[in-house]
C-alpha cells in the first residue's frame, strides 16, 4: 500500500475500517471486564472504574510514544529512507521497554495514595489494589505491542493489530471466568482473575505482533545492536513522543479529575460514570480509527512533501467522521437506559448514567474535530499543539469549571462542564489546524478538495 499515491478517500477507508474494528474489540475487551466485575459486586465495578484512570495514565504514555514513533517512521518511509525507518523502529522497542519498567515501579508506589484521594478504603481499596497491582506488571507487554504497532501502522498495516485485538477479546472471554470463578481446578481469584487474564492476553499479543513485524521488508536485516539505546534517537523519540504522551496523559488526568468530582456524589456515581464511559468509548471508535489513519497518511505525505494531500486528508476525514459519529450519537441518545442496564441492575447507577450519556452524545462531533486535527499535526511533526490543548481541556478548564457547576447544579453540572470545555477546545483546534495548513503550505501548492 502506497500512502503517497493512492486516492485519499480510498486510503482512509482501507486504514480506518480495520483500525476501528480493532479498537471496537479493544473497547469490548474492557466492556467484558466490566460485565464480569458486575457479576462479583457493585464494589468490584467501582474498583475497576477507580483503577481505570491509573491504568489509562500508563497506557496514555505508551500510546504517545507509539504515535511519536509512527510519525518518525512514516516520515522516514515517505523520504524513501528505510534504513532510518528500521533503526527508529528498533530504538522505539528498547525505549518503550525501558520506560514501561520505570512506570510500573512508579505505579506500584503511588496507586494506594491516588486511590485514597478518590475516596477508596476498606474492601473498596483492597479490590482496587488487587486488580491494578497485577495489571501493572503486564505493562511492558502493552508498551511493546504499541511500539511494534507504530511501525506496522506507519507502513500502512492496520490489520495485524486489528487481528490481535479481536483474538485478545475472545481470549479474555475465556480466561476471565476461568480465573475469576476457579474452573477446572484453578483457584478462585475474584477480581485478581480479571487482571491475570489481561496480562496473559497482552503477552500473546506481543508475541504475535513481533512475528508480523519480522515478516515485513522494513525489518529485514535488522540486528539486535540497533536496539541498544542511542542518545540522539532517544532524544528524537522523546521530542516527538512525549508531547503526544503528555496529550494522552492529560486525557488520563482528565478522567482522574472528573472521577474526583464524581466521587463526591458516592460510590454509585463512580460506577455509573465508569459504565457510561465504556459505552461512550464504543460509540467513539470510528473517530479513533479515522484519526489513526490520518496520522499514517499525513506522516508519509509530509515526508514526501506532498502538501496538498495533507489538506485533502484532513478535510475528507472530518466529513466522514462527523457523519458517522452523528449516527452513533443518535443511537446512544435513544437507548441510554437500555445500554446502562446491560451492565448493572442497580437503579441508582442506571439513573445517573442516563443523565450523562445524552449530554455526552452532543460532544461526539467535537471529539472528531479534536482527534483528527491533532493526528494531522502529529503527522506534520508539530506535536506540541496536543500538549497545550490537552492541558486546557483535560485539566485547567475542568479544575476551574467543575467545582462551580457541581456546586450549583449537582452531578449534571459536571457533565455540562465537560461539554463546554471540549467544544471550546474543538473550535480552537479546527481553526488552528486550518491556519497551520495555510501558513506552512501556500494555497497555490494545495490540491483542490
Amino acid at each position: 500500500m502506497d500512502l503517497t499515491k493512492e486516492k485519499i478517500p480510498k486510503l482512509i477507508r482501507k486504514l480506518a475500517i480495520p483500525a476501528s474494528i480493532g479498537f471496537f474489540f479493544e473497547t469490548m475487551y474492557n466492556v467484558v471486564d466490566t460485565f464480569y466485575a458486575g457479576m462479583l459486586s457493585t464494589v468490584a465495578i467501582a474498583a475497576l472504574s477507580l483503577s481505570f484512570p491509573i491504568f489509562f495514565i500508563m497506557i496514555a504514555i505508551g500510546i504517545g510514544i507509539s504515535q511519536g514513533s509512527a510519525s518518525l517512521i512514516a516520515n522516514a518511509i515517505g523520504e524513501k529512507n528505510r534504513k532510518k525507518a528500521r533503526f527508529c523502529t528498533a530504538q522505539s522497542l528498547s525505549f518503550s521497554a525501558i520506560f514501561s519498567v520505570m512506570l510500573t515501579l512508579v505505579g506500584l508506589l503511588v496507586s494506594p495514595f491516588l486511590f485514597g484521594i478518590l475516596g477508596a478504603s476498606g474492601e473498596y481499596m483492597a479490590m482496587s489494589l488487587e486488580y491494578i497491582n497485577i495489571v501493572l506488571w503486564g505493562t511492558i507487554f502493552i508498551f511493546l505491542q504499541m511500539a511494534i504497532n507504530s511501525s506496522l501502522n506507519a507502513q500502512g498495516d492496520m490489520k495485524s493489530f486489528r487481528n490481535i485485538l479481536i483474538a485478545q477479546f475472545f481470549i479474555n472471554i475465556v480466561l476471565n471466568p476461568l480465573f475469576m470463578f476457579g474452573w477446572f481446578g484453578i483457584p478462585k481469584m475474584g477480581i485478581a482473575g480479571l487482571a491475570i487474564a489481561t496480562v496473559a492476553a497482552e503477552f500473546i499479543g506481543f508475541v504475535y505482533l513481533y512475528w508480523k513485524l519480522s515478516r515485513t521488508k522494513l525489518w529485514q536485516n535488522a540486528e539486535f545492536k540497533e536496539m541498544i539505546p542511542k542518545a540522539d534517537m532517544y532524544s528524537e523519540l522523546s521530542h516527538h513522543g512525549f508531547p503526544a504522551s503528555i496529550n494522552m496523559l492529560t486525557v488520563a488526568l482528565g478522567i482522574f479529575v472528573i472521577t474526583f468530582f464524581v466521587s463526591k456524589f458516592g460510590q454509585n456515581a463512580v460506577a455509573a460514570y465508569g459504565i457510561a464511559t465504556r459505552i461512550e468509548q464504543i460509540a467513539l471508535l470510528p473517530s479513533i480509527g479515522i484519526s489513526t489513519a490520518v496520522l499514517s497518511i499525513s506522516g508519509q505525505n509530509n515526508g514526501a512533501k506532498l502538501f496538498g494531500r495533507l489538506k485533502e486528508t484532513w478535510v475528507k476525514s472530518l466529513k466522514y467522521g462527523i457523519l458517522i459519529i452523528i449516527a452513533g450519537g443518535i443511537m446512544v441518545f435513544a437507548f441510554a437506559g437500555f445500554l446502562m442496564r446491560i451492565f448493572t441492575e442497580n437503579n441508582e447507577v442506571i439513573e445517573i448514567g442516563k443523565t450523562y450519556l445524552p449530554i455526552a452524545t452532543l460532544l461526539f462531533p467535537a471529539y472528531i474535530i479534536l482527534f483528527i486535527s491533532t493526528s494531522l499535526l502529529q503527522g506534520m511533526k508539530k506535536p506540541m499543539f496536543a500538549v497545550w490543548i490537552g492541558l486546557y481541556r483535560q485539566i485547567l478548564a475542568l479544575i476551574v469549571l467543575l467545582p462551580i457547576l457541581a456546586f450549583q447544579f449537582g452531578i449534571v453540572g459536571i457533565w455540562w462542564g465537560v461539554f463546554s470545555v471540549n467544544w471550546s477546545a474543538a473550535i480552537f483546534a479546527f481553526f488552528y489546524a486550518e491556519r497551520i495548513l495555510k501558513k506552512s503550505y501556500p494555497a497555490k501548492r494545495s490540491m483542490p478538495v
